[in-house]
């Protein structure tokens, strides 16, 4: 099972050590393939004053240090081209975000890098229409045609997180999780599904106490994995606070959810 977990964004060098002390048991874990995550730039917060993150250069050096401290995989996320040369040299896998999934020359750059590639499904799209968003990748890496076992090989997934309904609110359509594992490992964003865009007045809401049923759903239904935001102190978070979950909680999810694999037999 692969597992993306880690904070929003990064706050500071002592909060991502802070955070990564408490996901090692993911690691070690046999049963998992786990990505420690945490952003350099957000890119798209709501307000010009919202915190963005140390930037590039900075984000980087950080998460080489966790990289290199913990033997953590690392995932990050790409806004601009000229960001995926250096962020190749430290990531393991490149994200793509949910805004931006149908930007060619970014899907494109990102391909040719030869690292995973995870493309979140924008919140306006259909899960049928993420087929072209995989296969430009596919495509880039010299294959001729989608399926899951071709993007399996290829390190491209999807990962579902939710889709706009009405204004200030999130919905996920389970059926979307079948629908593109048809073509490409599916990962289900547990904590993003739960966020309410710009419901907090010039800032994102969340409504945290979702995010546990929502996964355990996603279990249910069959994924290839799960993308948790954590944060020793959501409350306190700069960045996406009232949708992050506590190291605890979500050690306490993820057995669950061993649990539903096994009583189905996967």
């Amino acid at each position: 099972m692969i597992l993306i977990a880690g904070p929003c964004v990064i706050e500071s060098k002592e909060q991502l050590e802070e955070i990564a002390v408490e996901l090692k048991e993911f690691h070690k874990d046999e049963k998992i393939d786990f990505y420690f995550k945490a952003s350099f730039d957000k890119a798209n917060r709501t307000s010009l004053e919202s915190y963005r993150g140390p930037g590039l250069e900075k984000g980087l050096e950080m998460l080489k240090e966790i990289k290199e401290l913990f033997g953590y995989k690392i995932l990050t996320d790409v806004h601009e081209t000229w960001q995926v040369e250096k962020v190749a040299e430290v990531a393991d896998a490149i994200q793509i975000p949910a805004f931006l999934c149908r930007q060619t020359d970014l899907l494109v750059a990102v391909a040719k890098t030869g690292k995973k590639v995870n493309i979140k499904k924008g919140q306006f799209m259909s899960p049928q229409d993420m087929k072209y968003s995989a296969f430009k990748v596919l495509k880039t890496k010299g294959e001729e045609f989608i399926d899951y076992e071709t993007s399996k090989k290829n390190g491209v997934w999807l990962t579902e997180r939710g889709t706009f309904f009405g204004y200030g609110d999130l919905v996920v359509d389970y059926r979307s999780l079948p629908v593109m594992r048809e073509f490409a490992p599916t990962i289900f964003d547990a904590t993003h599904s739960v966020q309410k865009p710009g419901g907090a007045g010039g800032k994102s809401g969340g409504k945290r106490e979702f995010v546990e049923p929502l996964a355990l759903a996603a279990a249910s239904v069959g994924v290839d994995g799960f993308f948790f935001e954590v944060h020793t102190n959501p409350d306190k978070a700069l960045s996406d606070g009232e949708n992050m979950i506590l190291p605890e909680q979500l050690s306490a999810i993820v057995e669950k959810i061993f649990a539903i694999k096994s009583s189905l037999g996967v």
